[in-house]
């Protein structure tokens, strides 16, 4: 299977207190219009309460939806790091995979555009009570905490 990636990296004087990554299934980088399993590409975000920014694209080989399970390996492995993955349908293994990666997979219509559903993440961030986006959050401020600990320890203590 080919594949072709992109990975667009920023110079950030200061990082935003949260930010999570988001991946799109579409061909058109618009709206989500994907099977997992056959997505021919991958939009990647980083989205933080005030916006959002594109930090991803992936193109795969166009694949057969049932029976090969190994073009899922490759779509998995690329959006390691996400907290979700839209898409408009998604098979029983693909999940499972998924979700053994932290990864939530949400089956959303052909016609929602991803602006909108950019729009929607970054509201839920402020607002709260979408599940998927409060565990991703929780997880990042946990690991930033340890973070800041594990540095201190490092640092070391003379009191």
């Amino acid at each position: 299977m080919s594949s072709r990636r992109l990975q667009l990296v920023w110079s950030i004087k200061k990082e935003p207190e949260a930010v999570i990554k988001v991946a799109f299934a579409s061909t058109d980088r618009s709206r989500v219009n994907q099977h997992f399993g056959a997505a021919e590409g991958f939009a990647v975000y980083e989205i933080t309460p005030e916006n959002a920014t594109l930090v991803g694209v992936a193109e795969f080989g166009e694949e057969a939806m049932d029976g090969n399970e190994d073009k899922l390996g490759a779509k998995v492995d690329f959006l390691e790091g996400c907290a979700a993955v839209y898409v408009m349908a998604i098979g029983a293994s693909a999940i499972k995979k998924l979700l053994a990666k932290g990864i939530q997979p949400i089956r959303v219509d052909e016609v929602d555009a991803i602006d909108d559903l950019l729009l929607e993440i970054s509201k839920a961030m402020t607002e709260g009570g979408v599940a998927w986006i409060d565990r991703a959050l929780a997880a990042q401020a946990k690991a930033k905490s340890e973070d800041r600990f594990a540095s201190m320890e490092e640092e070391g203590w003379e009191g």
